[in-house]
């Protein structure tokens, strides 16, 4: 299926939040994910079903000061 991800069309077999994450090579517990302007929550992650044409931002927390 189709899908933008940060901006980027990309083909992926996903069909979860989670199963994205872990295509991509993204650290679960390191991110916020937001699938069509709606945030999802990381106990969702597992479960949140991606569709063909989603659009989904994944945003890393940087720590330091």
């Amino acid at each position: 299926m189709k899908l933008t991800v940060n901006g980027e069309e990309i083909d992926s077999r996903a069909k979860t939040v989670q199963e994205l994450l872990l295509e991509l090579g993204v650290k679960p517990g390191a991110v916020a994910v937001e699938v069509n302007l709606k945030i999802i929550k990381r106990a969702e992650h597992p479960a949140y079903p991606l569709s063909d044409g989603d659009t989904v931002e994944i945003v890393s927390f940087v720590g330091g000061g």
